[in-house]
């Protein structure tokens, strides 16, 4: 009889390659999966497996949390703008000797008939789009938006899963829904909200890709705000078996 106690792995999570991860490695008597969520989402997917919603208190909160449930291995996999918990994971797993992979999907790539404009901050998207139109498709979450409310003269069609909370751009309509979303159906949004720009953030996720490939056929403008950098020195899986792959690896 085997007598070695399960590996713990946690996994900071709120994607779609989280819960596929987790679900990957519930099967595994070897492993304690558990997932951890910021608890930013009123009603979030919970993946399979032990949750805990909410933050940790910063890195040295993190940190402490690793140590006193004796964290084995720390997979950060959560969204690709998420940069303040991925800085403290990585701080975190440094100070306690936890091994730490980041499980990133690929970024977007423009294509033929593409016309991106590439922003390095909302900020930044914002400053473009007086040039660009009026009516913005604006597609990067609920968080955020006070750095478009002095834009008086565009009209906004923000798109997100939780109601956006002021202050807000003064010419707004709000759509609450989350993806997947179908090339069809965006392309009759962007054609019955007449919307001259796109706005969104390099998430690369297939679920919402469909919107760029919207504009494209209806030959819109899209401003990109670019990824932040990732912490530096830590290995990088870009799938939930590449990771799954590394972590055996890691807790053989």
């Amino acid at each position: 009889m085997n007598s070695t106690p399960a590996r713990h792995v946690l996994i900071l999570g709120g994607t779609t390659e989280a819960r596929r991860l987790a679900e990957e490695l519930a099967g595994d008597p070897a492993l304690r999966v558990t997932s951890s969520l910021a608890g930013r989402v009123a009603a979030p997917r919970l993946p399979v497996g032990q949750v805990r919603i909410g933050g940790f208190g910063g890195a040295e909160g993190m940190a402490r949390w690793l140590h006193e449930h004796q964290v084995d291995a720390l997979i950060d996999a959560t969204h690709p703008f998420a940069d303040t918990i991925s800085s403290h994971a990585a701080r975190a797993a440094a100070d306690v000797h936890v091994p730490l992979l980041a499980l990133r999907r690929p970024g977007w790539v423009p294509g033929p008939g593409d016309r991106w404009h590439s922003a390095g901050s909302l900020a930044e998207a914002a400053r473009l789009l007086p040039d660009l139109g009026e009516r913005i498709f604006l597609t990067t979450g609920r968080m955020g938006l006070a750095t478009f409310a002095h834009l008086t003269r565009q009209w906004f069609l923000v798109r997100s899963v939780d109601a956006p909370e002021p202050p807000v751009p003064p010419r707004m309509e709000v759509i609450l829904d989350r993806g997947p979303f179908t090339l069809e159906g965006e392309a009759d949004l962007l054609r019955r909200h007449r919307i001259e720009v796109l706005v969104t953030k390099d998430s690369g996720a297939h679920a919402t890709a469909p919107k760029l490939t919207a504009a494209r056929a209806a030959a819109l403008p899209v401003v990109i705000i670019r990824r932040p950098p990732a912490p530096q020195g830590i290995p990088v899986a870009e799938t939930p078996s590449e990771a799954a792959t590394w972590l055996r690896v890691t807790l053989a």
